[in-house]
């Protein structure tokens, strides 16, 4: 018996004295419990590949750390006694424990477990995520997605300083050094009440330019997202004053702020379907190559990357390369 275990030899007869602690490994315990069910040490000795002397000694030093016998010694076997009966349903359910515990880093080390997180912005949030991390979550139900969804410049921010593993933005809003994937696209419309002077406009199937756009009151989101930093672009190449009436944290407050007149908005054509899709509004088309977006998905450095995360990641992608 090792010097960290308590040794309990001294006994008399069958009085044992109780150990003040009980360590022992998981072969012990296999032994324990096949002979239990072999009904013999010999015969679980050959099971585990154990010598029967050796075997014979981890039950003993088991019983002793114990501070009882939990077998009968039978002329040709062993059987359990009461106690040894009470310990075997404890045995079984601490190697239980043992083997979902080696599945489950199994499952970290093949990648099929562990929590993920993404940042992205809220356009990608509404029309694409939520469809693709349903099918990520069938394809890895035990890979948990801690999503957080903000605007396009804090996304980068975000994997910039480890906060995030994933980042999904609209590509024209900043350059970053981290590596990037081509996600998904989008296109912006332009959303008014339909007695609009642009809703007019436009049904007398005149374009609708960033010239056009830009004499009227906006309703803008937060500064740092993606459709704020295009508006900004569309005033500096036309050099043209921003009439920027209010920002909005949200594409439904902005579109409760066109419904009462303060303005019209931009959003992306497939949100304005979701939120805002009455016969009160009108959805009108930007002639401007800003108009058409692309997301990307950014990362950190594939050398840093966990299995689960890069899985997420070629899932994301390859859901792209197939939608394309």
């Amino acid at each position: 018996m090792s010097k960290n275990l308590v040794s309990l030899s001294s006994r008399e007869g069958n009085v044992y004295r109780i150990a003040p602690s009980i360590r022992f490994d998981l072969v012990t315990l296999r032994l324990f419990v096949a002979t239990a069910e072999l009904g013999g040490i010999t015969h679980a000795a050959a099971q585990l590949h154990l010598v029967p002397a050796a075997a014979s000694r981890r039950i003993r030093e088991l019983e002793e750390q114990l501070g009882m016998a939990l077998f009968v010694r039978l002329p040709h076997g062993m059987a359990l006694n009461d106690a040894g009966r009470a310990i075997l349903a404890h045995a079984r359910a601490i190697l239980h424990s043992a083997e979902r515990m080696q599945d489950d880093m199994q499952s970290f080390l093949q990648g099929n477990r562990g929590v993920v997180r993404i940042a992205a912005c809220t356009s990608a949030v509404l029309q694409f995520l939520t469809e693709d991390l349903r099918i990520s979550h069938q394809r890895y139900p035990n890979i948990h997605i801690d999503l957080h969804e903000m605007n396009s410049e804090n996304v980068i921010q975000a994997v910039q300083r480890g906060v995030a593993d994933i980042g999904i933005y609209e590509q024209t809003v900043s350059h970053v050094s981290l590596p990037v994937i081509p996600y998904r696209q989008d296109r912006l419309c332009v959303v008014t009440p339909v007695d609009h002077p642009l809703a007019q406009w436009v049904a007398q199937h005149q374009p609708l330019t960033a010239t056009e756009l830009l004499q009227h009151d906006l309703i803008g989101l937060t500064e740092g997202a993606s459709i704020s930093i295009m508006l900004a672009q569309l005033a500096r190449r036309l050099d043209k004053p921003l009439k920027m009436r209010i920002r909005v944290g949200s594409f439904d407050s902005m579109a409760a702020m066109i419904s009462c007149g303060i303005g019209v908005g931009l959003m992306p054509e497939a949100v304005a379907s979701q939120i805002i899709s009455t016969s009160e509004f009108a959805h009108l088309p930007l002639q401007d190559p800003l108009a058409n977006r692309q997301f990307v998905l950014c990362h950190q450095p594939q050398a840093s990357l966990a299995l689960a995360t890069d899985n997420i990641l070629s899932l994301l992608s390859g859901i792209r390369q197939a939608a394309h």
